[in-house]
């Protein structure tokens, strides 16, 4: 539940002044795959941080793999 609440965190074009992130549109189709992938399992080898501020899943594999060799 945690990773699809930081999966909810997309960066948003209204929050860039902010944030600082500039905003990134996702479209819907990409959105439910990512949201499919985080249910189905797919995603539990990578940790809940990855899915922070990121658009699609696969961003947030390559910044799962990331924090993954940075843990090591």
């Amino acid at each position: 539940a945690r990773k699809v609440q930081r999966f909810l965190s997309q960066p948003f074009f209204m929050a860039a002044q902010y944030t600082g992130q500039p905003g990134v549109l996702v479209p819907l189709e990409e959105t439910i795959r990512g949201f499919k992938m985080i249910l189905d399992g797919e995603m539990d080898e990578y940790p809940e941080m990855a899915f922070l501020s990121v658009g699609t899943i696969d961003e947030a594999v390559e910044k799962g793999k990331k924090l993954m060799e940075r843990s090591r």
